[in-house]
């Protein structure tokens, strides 16, 4: 379903359901149709509450996580939202762990997938080329287990980001931001319980990414999805909603 895109206040946003709050938090390349499975799922049970990351229009020296964690800070306020379960896929998984150290009152659960933090080999280990769609394709491919989910729409929607200088400065600069942040020593301190989805064939943060979260955030459990790469809400949306489900209920 096409998600509704609210704009106050400058933010923009998704705003959908009643009930507790599921903030999703979406990756450097990702955008909020990313999470229309999410949506479509849990709107009828939660509040599920999507900001849509300033990415492309930070002022290029606020761009990096803290840049974006203050952000989600402010918009957190401004729609007074708490007690909150904070979903995080890749870039968004890293602001939502620096969220919750910095901010551990307003998050009751947590849900990563595919997160950097740890490691990360951001676009396949290069950045992005403006003007070479050939290659945006198959970088947005190595993204999913089976590149089919890489639409010609999602490819032309990177083709599109990455042909912008002033948006690729501020992607270099926030990727740069998160490779330079490694959390092993920040995460032991995450008290919330945390829920871990992972591809069983993430490229870009592998497997062994997930169990090392897994072994430091104390109250942690790891599900992984088979045939599936960096983004299990797209490409296994009824899966991952399973193992979301089952977590929230407990």
């Amino acid at each position: 379903m096409p998600l509704e895109v609210k704009a106050e206040n400058d933010f923009k946003f998704v705003d959908e359901g009643q009930g507790p709050v599921l903030l999703l938090l979406h990756g450097l390349f990702g955008a909020l149709s990313n999470w229309e499975g999410v949506v479509s799922r849990f709107s009828k049970k939660y509040r599920v509450v999507i900001p849509m990351l300033p990415i492309y229009e930070m002022p290029i020296r606020e761009a990096g996580l803290e840049g974006l964690r203050k952000f989600v800070e402010d918009f957190v306020a401004y729609k007074k939202l708490s007690d909150m379960t904070i979903m995080g896929n890749s870039l968004g998984g890293h602001v939502a762990l620096i969220y919750t150290l910095k901010n551990a009152e307003k998050v009751k659960k947590l849900i990563l997938t595919g997160s950097s933090g740890l490691f990360e080999d951001s676009m396949g280990g290069s950045y992005p080329k403006r003007g070479n769609y050939e290659y945006i394709r198959e970088r947005v491919s190595y993204t999913f287990y089976d590149p089919k989910v890489a639409t010609k729409e999602l490819v032309d929607e990177v083709f599109e980001t990455t042909n912008s200088i002033p948006k690729c400065m501020r992607i270099v600069a926030i990727a740069k931001s998160a490779q330079r942040h490694n959390m092993a020593d920040e995460i032991p301190n995450i008290k919330a319980p945390t829920l871990l989805v992972w591809g069983l064939n993430d490229t870009i943060t592998p497997p062994i990414v997930a169990h090392e979260f897994n072994r430091l955030i104390p109250f942690s459990e790891l599900k992984f999805i088979d045939k599936c790469s960096h983004a299990p809400m797209m490409e296994h949306p009824e899966k991952f909603n399973e193992l979301v489900e089952d977590f929230l209920a407990r």
